[in-house]
């Protein structure tokens, strides 16, 4: 048997992008009534599964997308947690929920997910975070679809997110309230948005501190793909560290132990969504707890009113969580 076909197979022929095939292939607008009759006799040709249009309402299915680099030992935990919590909240809305792994070749190349091409789900949820072509590709199904756990600035579609910029803000606040000034930053805040939005707010509460963050104190926790790398300690320590989660602020505990360093005598640490390794920690971590629950059930409530065809502009909707107070950072 072949490989299937992929959306990029039809764009890389017709020398157009894989948006427009998608488009094409949706009937939406942005592409010509010529250049769609070319996409769809394609498509047809090659045997593209798409092509028979987006999956039949009335499944009572919701589909979960989520990248296989955020759904790894790394994030296990609170991914299982925030899926959990979607699979109870479809299931008091009378729905089934499904997850589809999506591996990085497929995010690479646009290729529609078999939720979609199998025509199995009346709505889907991307989870973590995804390429916007592919976001754009699989949105081109027609299907209504909600962001959890992210945003892409400036797009239009529904997004359920914590309020990360606040949780930032909050952990640094208690830590210069415990007369810790110079505090550093450990997280790659390109990584994700999620990062970038808790550097935000850490930046927030520095300058409103009369403070000026240091480059050096801000320290890369993964590379390019995501993946986690070694913590490299800089050469003048400061006297405290907000980290991008808490499984990284367990690693950067560990990695002052053995550079002779106290936690928090010498320096404080504080983590984030207080998950297993926050507790799992010695010491404890100060964490900034994620309502995993009440995002879920936002994101379901929004998707339920996608799918009873209620007209409303596209929203982002933030959840606020709730600062958890150990001894990791000198004080509970």
């Amino acid at each position: 048997m072949g490989k299937p076909v992929r959306m990029a197979d039809i764009a890389e022929r017709l020398g157009i992008s894989v948006v427009s095939v998608s488009k094409a292939l949706a009937g939406k607008s942005g592409v010509s009534e010529e250049m769609r009759a070319k996409v769809v006799a394609l498509a047809q040709e090659l045997g593209y599964e798409g092509v028979r249009g987006p999956a039949a309402a009335g499944t009572g299915n919701v589909g979960v997308l989520v990248a296989d680099r955020f759904f790894n030992e790394n994030v296990f935990s609170f991914y299982t947690s925030l899926y959990r919590s979607l699979v109870l909240a479809c299931g008091a809305e009378g729905l089934t929920c499904m997850m589809e792994i999506v591996s990085r070749e497929a995010e690479r190349s646009a290729s529609l997910p078999v939720l979609v091409t199998g025509r199995k789900v009346d709505g889907l949820i991307f989870l973590g975070n995804l390429d916007p072509d592919y976001l754009h590709a699989v949105a081109g199904s027609g299907l209504p679809c909600l962001l959890l756990d992210f945003y892409i600035p400036g797009g239009k579609a529904d997004c359920v997110v914590s309020d990360n910029l606040d949780g930032g803000c909050a952990l640094t606040e208690h830590l210069l309230a415990q007369g810790r000034r110079d505090i550093g930053f450990v997280g790659s805040i390109r990584a994700t948005c999620s990062i970038m939005d808790r550097y935000l707010g850490y930046q927030r509460a520095l300058r409103m501190a009369g403070l000026t963050p240091r480059e050096d104190w801000l320290l890369e926790d993964r590379d390019e793909k995501g993946d986690f790398i070694p913590l490299k300690l800089p050469e003048e320590l400061p006297q405290a560290f907000l980290c991008s989660c808490d499984e990284v602020a367990y690693r950067l505990v560990e990695i002052l132990r053995r550079a002779g360093k106290r936690v928090p005598e010498d320096i404080a640490v504080c983590g984030y969504d207080d998950f297993r390794f926050a507790t799992l920690c010695q010491p404890p971590l100060t964490s900034y707890r994620v309502n995993v629950e009440q995002m879920a059930e936002t994101a379901v409530n929004r998707i339920s009113a996608r799918l009873r065809q209620e007209q409303t502009e596209p929203l982002t909707f933030k959840v606020s969580g709730q600062m958890v107070l150990r001894e990791s950072s000198g004080k509970h």
